[in-house]
């Protein structure tokens, strides 16, 4: 899509996709490097395809994309197969039956490591690895008797860190699949960091913390420390921070509350964040904000204020604003529900950074 014009031609299509994440697509180095998930209905396996949208030149990947690294050279993804099991809109979608199941600590499944340059594919740890060498440890009740799954996975600002996402929920005598709308309180989270040599893995917010109430995780510009929503003290979702090893877990605000998806931005006197339609500061008409929050004071400004209530009521089809900057932390890209459909927009910050 040309941003000048509005004109757009179709560069792909794809049968790798669920309602939230589309098929998870990603830019790499350049404008030369687009990444996208697809499915091979033939063997229900899905894959990743490396694409020029510019000379439409493909190249097929062995493993899949949840995120793609800064730098363009590498993929990182859990079992987009499974992904459903706990929540879906975020992996692809395949026949249950073919989905597979893990109960207690798999050694053949985990997360994914593709090079981009070669198109290979390795496990760059299994589950059974990241509950065995983490430290602080992932707290597990009866790890043998849970069904445990990778969920988001991301690359840190220097592509050379990982944080992981882990869910899990007790296993039954029946195969369970969407927890979050069948039995939403069983399911338990944690997110795990790690290099890309698979060496010394930290458990850096585990389900201790995770059972408080919390959501939206993701790296500071710093790539050494983690944002997130918690409700900490009970009192309420507060936007935190914890290093990447799980140490100096501390509220950034003590009074104002956290909400939506939060990222702290480079300047470091900043961050941005929007809000879903049932936390406070949801306007209370469909519309939300977006919040520019200084990270001193605590003053914030609505940036935009826009309707990402739609009507149906299955929330794998809901509408998160969920802001995401640009390369150069200049430009947000944010989703919206205007005129009877989605639609994203992207908005110039240059005046406020």
């Amino acid at each position: 899509m040309d941003l000048e014009t509005g004109e757009d031609r179709v560069v792909a299509d794809t049968r790798g996709w669920e309602p939230q994440m589309g098929a998870n697509i990603n830019w790499g180095a350049s404008d030369h490097e687009l990444f996208f998930n697809d499915v091979d209905t033939d063997t229900w396996q899905p894959f990743a395809w490396k694409l020029d949208p510019l000379t439409d030149h493909r190249t097929r990947m062995e493993g899949t994309v949840y995120h793609a690294s800064p730098d363009g050279r590498w993929l990182i993804s859990a079992n987009m197969a499974t992904m459903r099991k706990t929540q879906p809109g975020y992996g692809v979608c395949i026949p249950l039956e073919k989905m597979g199941r893990n109960i207690g600590p798999a050694e053949n499944d985990g997360f994914f490591l593709t090079d981009t340059t070669t198109g290979n594919a390795r496990m760059l740890a299994s589950i059974a690895d990241v509950l065995r060498d983490a430290v602080p440890p992932v707290l597990i009740d009866d790890p043998a008797q849970q069904e445990i799954y990778g969920f988001h996975s991301k690359f840190n600002p220097q592509s050379n860190q990982v944080m992981l996402s882990l869910r899990w929920f007790p296993a039954t005598d029946e195969a369970r699949w969407n927890m979050f709308a069948t039995d939403h309180s069983a399911v338990r989270f944690a997110w795990v960091t790690m290099g890309l040599d698979a060496g010394p893995k930290h458990c850096a917010v585990g389900p201790e913390q995770w059972e408080k109430g919390g959501h939206h995780a993701t790296w500071f510009p710093d790539g050494k420390r983690i944002s997130m929503n918690l409700n900490s003290d009970g009192d309420g979702l507060r936007f935190v921070q914890v290093n990447a090893d799980g140490s100096g877990l501390a509220k950034m605000l003590d009074d104002t509350l956290g909400s939506g998806h939060p990222t702290v931005h480079p300047n470091g006197t900043h961050l941005l964040t929007d809000t879903y339609t049932w936390e406070q500061g949801f306007f209370g008409d469909g519309t939300i904000p977006l919040r520019w929050v200084d990270r001193a004071t605590g003053r914030e400004e609505t940036l935009v204020r826009i309707n990402t209530q739609q009507p149906c009521k299955d929330s794998v089809m809901r509408v998160d604003a969920h802001p995401a900057w640009d390369r150069t932390w200049r430009y947000v890209t944010f989703n919206g529900f205007v005129g009877g459909t989605r639609r994203v927009f992207v908005a110039d910050l240059q005046k406020l950074v």
